[in-house]
């Protein structure tokens, strides 16, 4: 078996950060989204990797490299444009060669792995297996219409009238049969080729198409609250460990994890939370649900429930939340002039003001 990672999306609904970062780069716990898929992936015994990047993905091909760091063998397939999930399934044929494969969304969060969804596929040996999950209002996603024995006998995208709460979830795992069905299909009415259709097309040839149901956590890390949640819910499994220095004058409070060459002085640090490699944090209050990336600097600070990309600085601000911080951006207080706020913003950038 083989594996084809998806990781050629542009990140529109998490710009400003992906004007600079490339969206599966984007840390989730401080790891980007793409290496906990990678991982994933590697976990299952899988070692052959195709990864389809976009002509812009030079930063991607230099963070995951040949793959080896995470024990896999990967090979990179550019995709000119993005003309859909079944187009990445298309270019990619001669990679897979006909093997069976996992297809992984690489802007999606499985915790607890895909291991299992793996072991039904080789002991089932459908034509293609979904993975799905109950959502509270499917309506927003693409939704799985399952009968008797798991099979799947349609599937609708965001639907205004739901057959089931079932949301596809963005990791599937296809025989060689899926390879005629996107070259069966013509382009749906936003110009993509849809997998939709393609399994959808399975299904009216009569082969077998099932649906693996998780109920465990899962998360498209696509916009920025998804991405907060989905660093909280990752934070809370991360095991507490002091690797750099913390200061007798500062309180650890469960599950925090200092990484190596970080220093803590004079702070408050409630976990679940992570102080990144080579970072400081001094006279401040972290709170739960925070990771700060590498060589941030946080002095006089009050955060919680954020992420703090690496080289940031916060510096005399308090009662941050639910904040994402760019890398190497700064945020600082100054006196106010005239009893006014006065802001220094990017192209693209968004402030949210609470009151």
């Amino acid at each position: 078996m083989k594996a084809l990672v998806l990781a050629g999306g542009s990140g529109t609904r998490l710009r400003p950060f992906t004007h600079t970062l490339a969206k599966p780069l984007v840390p989730v716990a401080n790891k980007p989204v793409l290496f906990h898929c990678l991982e994933s992936i590697r976990d299952t015994g899988v070692r052959e990797v195709g990864i389809i990047v976009s002509p812009q993905g030079e930063e991607i091909r230099r963070a995951v490299g040949d793959g080896s760091r995470f024990g896999l063998r990967v090979t990179w397939i550019p995709q000119d444009a993005p003309l859909g999930l079944a187009h990445c399934v298309l270019i990619a044929a001669d990679f897979l060669a006909g093997d069976d494969f996992v297809m992984y969304l690489g802007d999606n969060i499985v915790v607890g792995g895909i291991g299992h969804l793996v072991k039904q596929f080789a002991a089932e040996r459908p034509a293609a297996l979904l993975m799905v999950g109950p959502v509270a209002d499917p309506r927003e996603y693409g939704v799985a219409e399952v009968g008797a024995g798991g099979r799947v006998h349609g599937l609708a995208e965001k639907p205004q009238l739901p057959v089931s709460d079932l949301a596809l979830i963005g990791v599937y795992v296809f025989s060689a049969a899926i390879h005629s069905a996107v070259r069966a299909i013509r382009p749906s009415a936003r110009g993509e080729l849809e997998i939709t259709d393609a399994v959808e097309l399975l299904i009216r040839r009569g082969e077998d198409v099932r649906a693996h149901v998780f109920a465990g956590y899962w998360k498209d890390t696509g916009r920025v609250d998804d991405l907060l949640e989905c660093n909280r819910e990752l934070l809370a499994s991360i095991p507490p460990a002091r690797l750099g220095s913390v200061d007798e004058a500062s309180e650890l409070i469960g599950a925090v994890f200092v990484d190596d060459g970080a220093r803590v002085v004079r702070s408050r640090v409630e976990g679940p939370a992570v102080i990144g490699p080579a970072s400081t944090v001094t006279d401040s209050r972290i709170g739960p649900g925070t990771s700060i990336g590498a060589g941030c600097v946080l002095a006089r600070a009050g955060i919680a429930g954020s992420i703090v990309l690496d080289g940031a600085s916060v510096s005399d601000v308090r009662d941050l939340h639910r904040s994402v911080i760019g890398r190497n951006a700064r945020v600082r207080a100054l006196p106010p002039q005239d009893g006014a706020r006065r802001l220094l913003l990017g192209d693209s950038s968004e402030v949210v003001i609470e009151r």
